[in-house]
């Protein structure tokens, strides 16, 4: 660890009230939300969360790699464009054969994450489902919360 940054490099899982800017989660109890500095030194986390939430609902091998190939492409864009000392903020909800995922930073930047680029081709070809979202953020005057949503299926065989 630095020692300007003592807490730089640790996550916590949150049980607290809901950020009032994020999507609710009514206190579902399908949703595991993970709170990590936006940085590419934290992006194991979210992947290591999403897979083991996959294989623990069933998903095969493929997708659980899809999955955690497609957190780790948008964390990373999402990372790239986060305000200084920013969050990274990524809820994962495992139900009914679908893994949904959100993450979320503060950005001082309103465009949101670049849709013309090749991660996000990749983000697309490994997701069930993807959009991205930017509104203005209560808490940093100028600011913005920046989201990227994705899903994936799990594969049914017969």
């Amino acid at each position: 660890m630095s020692a300007s940054h003592p807490d730089r490099h640790q996550a916590s899982v949150e049980s607290s009230a809901p950020n009032p800017e994020a999507p609710s989660t009514n206190g579902d109890p399908h949703v595991v939300e993970v709170r990590v500095v936006a940085d590419p030194e934290q992006l194991p986390v979210m992947r290591a969360v999403v897979g083991d939430l996959a294989m623990r609902a069933d998903f095969d091998v493929d997708t659980i790699a899809d999955l955690r190939l497609a957190v780790d492409e948008a964390c990373s864009s999402l990372v790239r464009i986060a305000a200084e000392q920013s969050q990274l903020v990524g809820r994962f909800r495992a139900e009914n054969d679908v893994l949904e995922f959100t993450a979320e930073v503060n950005s001082p930047d309103a465009s949101g994450p670049r849709k013309n680029t090749f991660s996000w081709r990749v983000l697309s070809a490994l997701s069930d489902n993807v959009a991205s979202s930017v509104q203005e953020s209560e808490e940093h005057a100028d600011g913005h919360v920046v989201r990227i949503q994705l899903s994936k299926g799990r594969m049914v065989h017969e």
